[in-house]
């Protein structure tokens, strides 16, 4: 068939539905499945009075559910059992500040307890036990809020024992008694020193270090339960972290995983011993293999069961039942019990039901090759109806949205993403590009970013850009880009510093400026500063200051001529509100236009349903407006939230005359 012919048979977007916002958006049904550590009781998410909560019912009666958490105004989105299974356990924060508190609901009497009553304080787990289960370790920064004070929780009785007042270190490990055994601190070159513990004392010199070349690619990774293995996944010698078991009497390592093209992710450990029985890489896919032969039966059963993804969430004590998860991408996820003695895998429950027969996209792996020749670990998502016979490109050019994800030192991967099928659900091709600096594909990937924001950074998303157009995926004026946090600052750079190469932009709380970024970072990242000034450029020195503003978009605001929409928490601890703020201000004095919405009661993106709704309502008819995508209407959705739209109303279609209906 020519291409002309498979082009006439590629279907009109119209021809499939537009799937609802709340679809996507709302709360899940269920959410965030799990078992108790006796197996006596199921646990997960639901809304009750239209607020995520904690849900729990008898694992022999599922159906005998009870909300366990009063949350009514910021969802519940972290919780699990405490060790002896008597207690839930969940963090909250407060209007997105990221203020973790920790909270305890006896599953007794339902009384729930604030297990950390500060103010202005972020909890920290530091180590939970096999053999002590009414207890845990967690940090604090309530004394000062650079460090985190070590303190023996006893979750029973809400007690709080100071072990280790903390004035110098980054971070902790301890062993199943529960005693401290590491402390790790940021060195002079951006690595890492680890230090034994002993007797409560951390000795003065480090066992181990890391320069910054390894620092994100290499760390221990627990005790077994009798102290007598530390694991490391470690890239010091090579390029891809590899998984190694260190003698914690002799030193002797024994390398037991190693992949060339990624970096070993997850492991699947006994319950009981925390021997490694499995281990993931997360190249383009997640590809797990097993080390103990129960578990790759228990794997190989899933694996002829479930079709795309699918991952453990949860497990007793006696690891005799499991709570599986399972993404198949084009249907919505559901998650199941597993009894691994009967072999049966049982329904639990479908996350968003409500997309059950919704037009929901297969996402495409791709490798993309940047200029200076790295591959580029990519994802493509397409409209529905555009790719007729399957190929995983369009038959005709399609506009399309460059999503670009946050960290940076993070990465996308295969799986379901609710921003991901909306976009493309509105017409939009959607690519996601792991650019240098991304995590999970070996040090010398992310090194390629050091100092490069703005740069060689920048560079590959313009190279994945001109890959698309070159493809037949999409055209030269049909592509915008939008992102979160460092995507939410390459849209910025790409706008400001790139300005003919996307037709408009999408930042979420994204920085404008980085040596405003770095002065007012969370006073508890500043034991790791020093990787950001190595990284990004030290604004301590001439040289790394010119850099830093070299590659802040503030600073060519004026070169902007494209549509942009910014979006913004104002309780933001990461990415302060004067970040937007201040080249929206920019953006004015040069009469360019720009529409900038703030949510009060948010911090670094957006928890409450109501707030995404809004978010993607603004954002699909802003896109609809720019690339012509379709949307649908406003309507109330922003009134029924808290977002302000502080500048540029009239760039979204729909926008005013929907603020005018309030």
């Amino acid at each position: 068939m020519t291409a002309t012919e498979l082009a006439a048979t590629a279907k009109p977007i119209e021809d499939f539905a537009l799937i609802p916002r709340d679809h996507l958006f709302g709360n899940p049904t269920k959410a965030a499945g799990r078992i108790s550590p006796d197996g006596k009781y199921l646990s997960w998410l639901a809304p009750s009075n239209d607020v995520l909560n904690v849900w729990m019912a008898p694992a022999d009666n599922p159906d005998a559910a009870k909300v366990m958490t009063t949350a009514t105004d910021r969802p519940i989105r972290q919780y699990f059992w405490s060790p002896d299974s008597k207690s839930l356990l969940y963090v909250q924060d407060k209007g997105g500040d990221e203020n973790f508190l920790l909270y305890g609901i006896d599953i007794a009497t339902g009384e729930e307890t604030t297990l950390t009553p500060f103010e202005n304080t972020r909890v920290t787990i530091i180590g939970g036990s096999e053999s002590i289960r009414d207890k845990i370790l967690v940090g604090l920064n309530n004394r000062n809020a650079t460090f985190h004070d070590v303190h023996m929780l006893d979750l029973n009785t809400g007690e709080l024992e100071l072990v280790y007042e903390n004035n110098s270190y980054a971070g902790f490990m301890a062993d199943d008694t529960l005693t401290l055994r590491m402390a790790m601190r940021q060195n002079a070159t951006g690595g890492t020193d680890y230090f034994r513990v002993v007797d409560g004392e951390v000795e003065a010199e480090p066992f181990s270090a890391t320069g910054m070349e390894d620092s994100l690619t290499t760390n221990p990774a627990g005790y077994t339960t009798d102290g007598s293995t530390l694991y490391w996944l470690d890239s010091r010698g090579r390029n891809t972290a590899a998984l190694y078991a260190e003698d914690v009497t002799t030193g002797e390592r024994t390398l037991i995983a190693e992949n060339d093209k990624a970096d070993i992710g997850g492991t699947i450990r006994d319950p009981k011993t925390g021997v490694v029985e499995a281990y993931s890489v997360n190249y383009l896919k997640t590809e797990w293999t097993a080390t103990d032969p129960e578990i790759k039966a228990s794997l190989d059963f899933l694996d002829g069961q479930l079709e795309g993804e699918f991952g453990i969430s949860s497990r007793t004590d006696d690891d005799m039942t499991w709570i599986v998860w399972n993404d198949p991408m084009t249907s919505p996820s559901s998650t199941y019990i597993y009894d691994r003695t009967a072999g049966t895998l049982t329904p639990f429950y479908t996350t968003r039901p409500e997309l059950e027969g919704a037009p929901l996209q297969p996402m495409y792996p791709v490798e993309i090759t940047s200029r200076d020749g790295l591959t580029l670990p990519s994802y493509l998502t397409l409209p529905p109806g555009s790719d007729a016979d399957g190929d995983g490109r369009p038959e005709s050019a399609v506009p399309m949205v460059l999503l670009v994800h946050g960290g940076p030192w993070a990465r996308d991967s295969y799986g379901f993403s609710s921003m991901v099928q909306w976009l493309a659900n509105r017409g939009y091709a959607v690519l996601q590009t792991n650019f240098r600096g991304s995590t999970g594909f070996g040090k010398d990937f992310i090194n390629a970013g050091n100092k490069q924001w703005g740069l060689k950074m920048h560079d590959d998303l313009i190279d994945a850009t001109d890959w698309a157009i070159a493809e037949g995926i999409t055209s030269a004026d049909q592509v915008a880009i939008m992102g979160g946090s460092y995507g939410g600052y390459a849209t910025l750079a790409g706008l400001a510093f790139t300005p003919e190469k996307f037709a408009c932009g999408v930042d979420i709380v994204g920085p404008s400026n980085l040596e405003t970024l770095l002065e007012t970072i969370p006073p508890y990242w500043a034991p790791i500063v020093k990787m950001f000034h190595e990284r990004m450029g030290d604004p301590n020195t001439e040289e790394g200051l010119e850099l830093l503003k070299a590659a802040s978009p503030l600073y060519k605001a004026d070169e902007i001529t494209k549509p942009l929409l910014i979006l913004q928490g104002a309780n933001d601890p990461r990415v302060k509100q004067a970040e937007s703020d201040q080249i929206v201000s920019a953006m004015k004095e040069a009469g360019i236009p720009v529409t900038y919405v703030l949510y009060p009661d948010e911090g670094h993106g957006f928890a409450k349903p109501n707030n995404n709704i809004a978010f993607t309502a603004v954002s699909e008819n802003f896109l609809g407006t720019c690339l012509g995508g379709r949307s649908e209407p406003i309507g109330d959705t922003v009134a029924s939230s808290t977002a302000q739209i502080l500048e540029g109303v009239e760039h979204a279609r729909g926008l005013q005359d929907a603020l005018g209906d309030e």
